[in-house]
């Protein structure tokens, strides 16, 4: 009995090594280029990220990581706090309402020449048979508010076990890290810091899948 526990455990602990292995989907940027350079956007308006994952605070985790990224990569960006109270002084309180309005009418509210649709798909801890590993991930695009059209779109993620090497010591001993990390991490929201690593990853330009350079920085080109 105990010899098949630890071979379900080997085959469980050698499945996470391989899918924490797998490589980040590349983003063709070419299909954006044209449509950037036309609208070349100056000012974004960030909306609430949609939240799929089961953690509640992570909506306002990741929002509240964003301007500073994005600034740095040369846009303008709408105070996020003022832009939420805006929304909730008009009735929009959840996500998904909010990414219904129309392109045309966020232009009439804000004025600003494009938005950022961003959605949470991981954010939190899980414990694992051989590791606990808190994982941020999200997707995103930039719209144009006149046109409607699509000028970026990526994807970005972080973990807490990045470079992390779990195949020396005993079963035992890893399970009691794994307990361990995952107490820790609870205690102290290790996912919001690893928000804070996925919006830096996601919405600064050089990285993979980043977002194009804005106006203001001096890597951005009108060729």
């Amino acid at each position: 009995m105990i010899q098949r526990f630890l071979k379900l455990c080997a085959a469980a602990g050698l499945a996470v090594l391989m899918v924490g292995c797998a490589a980040p989907k590349k983003i063709d940027y070419t299909a954006f280029y044209a449509a950037f350079k036309a609208s070349k956007p100056r000012s974004i308006v960030v909306l609430p990220p949609l939240n799929e994952s089961p953690e509640v605070g992570a909506t306002y985790g990741l929002l509240s990581q964003v301007t500073v990224p994005l600034a740095e990569a040369g846009y303008y960006v709408l105070p996020v706090t003022l832009v939420d109270e805006t929304f909730r002084q008009n009735g929009l309180t959840v996500a998904g309402d909010i990414h219904g309005v129309s392109v045309a009418k966020l232009r009439d509210i804000f004025n600003a020449d494009a938005a950022l649709y961003i959605t949470i798909t991981q954010y939190g801890t899980k414990f694992m048979v051989l590791d606990s590993v808190s994982t941020v991930a999200a997707t995103a695009k930039l719209v144009d508010l006149k046109s409607g059209r699509m000028l970026w779109a990526g994807q970005a993620r972080a973990s807490s076990n990045e470079g992390d090497n779990n195949s020396g010591g005993s079963l035992v001993a890893m399970l009691v890290t794994a307990v361990v990390k995952q107490i820790i991490h609870s205690s102290t929201d290790k996912s919001y810091g690893l928000a804070g690593v996925t919006s830096f990853r996601l919405l600064s330009p050089g990285q993979e899948g980043g977002i194009l350079y804005g106006p203001r920085s001096p890597g951005y080109s009108t060729d």
